[in-house]
């Protein structure tokens, strides 16, 4: 078989969607009739809803004991006000188009990044997961890239390439990465640090958490950036295309 170089040309782009939900994990009781549902209640001596051109306020007065209080394995919102949820903002993670394209029988890595800003009052804090559309994640029409497959049940720390391999990977860097993604300066999924451009993982159609943060971070929110690679062996030819992945990235409450 003769293989052309000319004809072995791989370019990779990424699509990545963004989704934002909000998940109450537990309320006060929520009473409901046929056409009504009263989500929460308030023993109280008054209040009311306020508003004016640029404001509302609603209050409550004569409830005790109210606020937030948490322990180890519990968290509570006292009284009707503390209930109420707040807000979850992400922003939408521009597309990636990785670089350099890849001759398809010489081999190289192909790398690109995005971000994304999530911000939150929420005092538990967010999780954020990726998930692919399809497996393998990279595709070009009938032709597609191999999900990078890690040599353990966690992230490599390095992203390696043998002779015969082709794949496609991602890693997630940012304050509030997932503990399967930090590292203790050699090894992944250890509580410690965040070392760049280490932790790398293969794609899932299943959902991977990749942000965990307890606490809220209104009004700057925090940055999580996902670099993305694609490393082609010495030894193994690959068809010539344009690879694309399509990836969906959620947030919601804890």
């Amino acid at each position: 078989m003769v293989q052309f170089l000319s004809r072995s040309l791989v370019q990779a782009a990424l699509v990545t969607l963004v989704v934002v939900g909000v998940l109450n994990v537990s309320n006060a009781q929520v009473m409901s009739s046929t056409n009504y549902k009263m989500q929460s209640d308030s023993v109280n001596v008054g209040g009311n809803l306020s508003n004016s051109t640029n404001f509302n306020l609603e209050d409550t007065t004569g409830e005790i004991a109210t606020g937030f209080s948490s322990s180890t394995n519990y968290q509570i919102r006292a009284g009707y006000q503390q209930l109420q949820g707040g807000f979850l903002s992400l922003s939408a993670a521009p597309a990636v188009v990785l670089a350099p394209n890849l001759p398809g029988l010489t081999g190289g890595v192909s790398t690109g990044s995005t971000a994304f800003l999530v911000t939150t009052d929420n005092v538990a804090g967010y999780t954020v997961t990726i998930v692919a559309s399809s497996s393998p994640a990279m595709q070009s029409g009938a032709n597609s890239i191999a999900n990078y497959v890690p040599a353990g049940a966690s992230p490599d720390f390095l992203f390696t390439t043998n002779p015969t391999d082709v794949h496609f990977a991602y890693s997630p860097e940012g304050p509030d990465i997932a503990v399967r993604f930090q590292d203790a300066g050699s090894v992944c999924g250890v509580a410690g640090t965040d070392t760049v451009s280490r932790c790398w993982d293969g794609l899932t159609t299943t959902p991977v958490e990749i942000v965990r943060r307890t606490s809220a971070n209104q009004p700057s929110g925090s940055t999580t950036t996902v670099q993305f690679r694609v490393g082609l062996g010495t030894s193994v030819f690959v068809p010539e295309g344009v690879y694309s992945a399509t990836t969906t990235i959620t947030a919601l409450t804890l």
